[in-house]
């Protein structure tokens, strides 16, 4: 086999990685940079594909694929090695992640069909498989991803993208109404700011943080600053979760992120995450806000907002 010729289906069947986690690996965390036919096509090289193997190695051990994306092959197999010599756990999780790529799979079969039993279903099944956390964090997170980039990419129409997001919503919903925080637990709005259309990453924040305790508030798709802080205060929030996917070049978003933090509370935090979040680091960091990349760092500084506030020593 020659270099640079294994069409994305043959990788997934050689490393047992779906084509969509390929992608997101690709797109996201430039895991990999395969070559692109004269039809935009990719091809995969074998070192591609050796890559491929180890990060899936490491990622299945437990590791997030963000922190171990740009390691060096080296780097990985000493990491896969030590993982997988010290991890007691570690053929429980081996056996856990083929089982979501499967669902993942699954999820996209029953969109490509518009088939809302098959994917709620599906949904479902995964909740009780990996229980909320599990289920929010390595399946719904990644499928929603796969289908924007399945969106853009032309390889599903746009009625397929609103079916997907109608049946994802409606199982958010469900997911979070029997958790929700206890009298006395912090509150956290959810909002999308204006000009900021796809509402689903917010469900996602929205339905983590109830599963964590948080009293939460889902504030809707494209509210304007103004709005979103006047919600926050009514709420007494310690936080304000932000979702930021598409677009990532809206001249007019530094402005509306500007005039929110600046009708917040000083001590009220500003958590920002979502697929265009890196495109407006800059003006974030300036802000203050905390950065997540993904649900994990999400549960993480959620938990870190919760724990009360040192005092300082005297």
């Amino acid at each position: 086999m020659h270099d640079a010729q294994c069409p994305i289906q043959l990788v997934a069947r050689l490393t047992g990685l779906s084509a969509h986690v390929i992608r997101i690996w690709e797109q996201r965390y430039r895991a990999v940079e395969p070559c692109r036919t004269a039809t935009n096509r990719r091809l995969y090289s074998q070192a591609d594909i050796e890559r491929l193997s180890l990060l899936r190695d490491v990622t299945h051990a437990g590791h997030n694929i963000g922190q171990v994306a740009r390691l060096t092959n080296d780097k990985l197999r000493a990491l896969a090695a030590a993982s997988f010599g010290l991890k007691a756990d570690a053929t429980r999780l081996v056996s856990v992640a083929p089982a979501t790529d499967s669902l993942l799979d699954q999820c996209v079969a029953a969109i490509e069909a518009l088939d809302s039993r098959a994917l709620d279903d599906t949904l479902k099944r995964a909740t009780t498989m990996l229980g909320a956390q599990g289920a929010l964090r390595r399946l719904v997170a990644p499928l929603t991803e796969a289908v924007g980039n399945s969106w853009r990419e032309g390889s599903i129409t746009a009625a397929h993208e609103h079916f997907a997001s109608g049946v994802i919503r409606s199982f958010l919903a469900n997911l979070a109404k029997p958790f929700g925080g206890s009298e006395g637990a912090p509150a956290l709005a959810v909002a999308t700011p204006a000009g900021q259309l796809h509402e689903l990453g917010a469900l996602l924040v929205g339905a983590l943080a109830a599963d964590l305790g948080w009293q939460v508030t889902q504030l809707g798709a494209s509210l304007p600053a103004a709005e979103i802080a006047g919600a926050a205060r009514q709420k007494r929030a310690r936080a304000v979760a932000l979702s930021l996917v598409y677009p990532e070049d809206d001249a007019r978003l530094p402005g509306e992120l500007t005039r929110l933090r600046d009708s917040l509370p000083q001590e009220m935090a500003l958590l920002v995450g979502g697929r265009a979040m890196p495109a407006y680091r800059d003006v974030l960091v300036r802000l203050g806000a905390i950065l997540t990349e993904d649900l994990v760092q999400l549960g993480l500084a959620l938990d870190r907002l919760r724990q009360p506030a040192r005092k300082a020593k005297r």
